[in-house]
């Protein structure tokens, strides 16, 4: 179990690790410097000598890695005692979208890097962010034990809510990306209005923040763990308003769109990781800030409990 967890960890951060590198293919617009796939040049594997495709190229060979622990991490889930079969599902699901970026990003070329394909890559590429940080925190339950849910069914619906505007903060700043300077390449069409498309994010942005402040409020009264989690999302978004207040005011320079869209990624990540530890935490997380803990979970899966129970008869 312990093997399962760590891959499972080690997928999400390089689930991570790939929003960034094609973030990066994007925005110095090397998206269109490879001609073919999935080599680079026609005739030849590698790139030539222009920066362009060895950015995009570099960007293929990094993708290599989440495919490679989202396999494991499958495998490792398929292979331990205990592991409820819908985990596995979960786990095999987001190594099916993590491998389904490579034809979908060899459409994106094949269309010019439309911004609609572009985005429909961004998104999946986020998804599957989602899923491995599910599955990772799955795994830290099943390795390190289970409590309930916490909180009130109140304060876990307001976590839901800030969820969906979370969502919809990504969806509408790639909308904003689409329409800015940097769509992917000097030729590639932009999308839409930028001032109209980052009037939508900030209204987005304002939703989300306001159910941010909410639920950080209840949890650092509550105390614990969770608490310093969604301490630590609010610090990664107000880092994350700096950075997209000041882009806005220097005329959006690429370096810190990447430095925006690497946060707006992280935002994600924690927001994901926040919500669901609300709703399935393991022990750890589960504690107040006064000592005490949750009530002892009683997992609703059979396998589960008979983890559960070897876990106690170990120690």
């Amino acid at each position: 179990m312990t093997i399962f967890r760590r891959l499972a960890v080690a997928s999400a951060v390089a689930l991570y690790a790939i929003i960034v590198s094609g973030a990066t293919v994007r925005l110095t617009s090397s998206g269109l410097a490879c001609e073919s796939w999935p080599g680079c040049e026609p005739g030849s594997f590698f790139p030539a000598s222009s920066h362009h495709g060895f950015v995009e190229f570099g960007n293929r060979i990094v993708s290599l890695v989440p495919i490679a622990l989202t396999l494991a991490t499958w495998w490792a889930g398929r292979r331990a005692a205990g592991v409820p079969r819908w985990v596995v599902r979960l786990a095999g699901l987001t190594f099916l979208g993590t491998i389904a970026q490579a034809p979908l990003g060899f459409v994106t070329i094949l269309t010019d890097l439309h911004p609609l394909m572009v985005m429909t890559h961004f998104l999946l590429a986020l998804a599957v962010l989602a899923g491995g940080v599910a599955a990772a925190v799955e795994a830290w339950r099943l390795d390190r034990g289970a409590a309930a849910p916490i909180g009130p069914p109140l304060v876990r619906r307001v976590a839901l809510v800030m969820a969906a505007a979370a969502l919809a903060l990504v969806v509408t700043g790639t909308l904003a990306t689409a329409a800015g300077p940097h769509p992917g390449g000097s030729e590639v069409e932009r999308l839409g209005d930028l001032v109209d498309a980052v009037y939508v994010h900030v209204r987005a942005t304002a939703v989300y923040g306001i159910g941010l402040l909410l639920l950080v409020a209840y949890l650092v009264r509550r105390g614990g763990r969770a608490a310093t989690l969604s301490l630590a999302l609010l610090g990664v978004v107000l880092a994350q308003m700096a950075v997209g207040e000041t882009q806005w005011r220097t005329q959006l320079p690429w370096g810190l769109v990447l430095v925006h869209v690497s946060l707006a990624a992280a935002v994600w990540a924690l927001t994901v990781l926040l919500v669901y530890v609300l709703w399935r935490p393991p022990r750890g997380l589960a504690e107040t800030g006064h000592g005490g803990r949750n009530r002892e979970y009683v997992p609703s899966w059979p396998s589960e409990n008979r983890a559960a129970q070897g876990r106690r008869e170990h120690s």
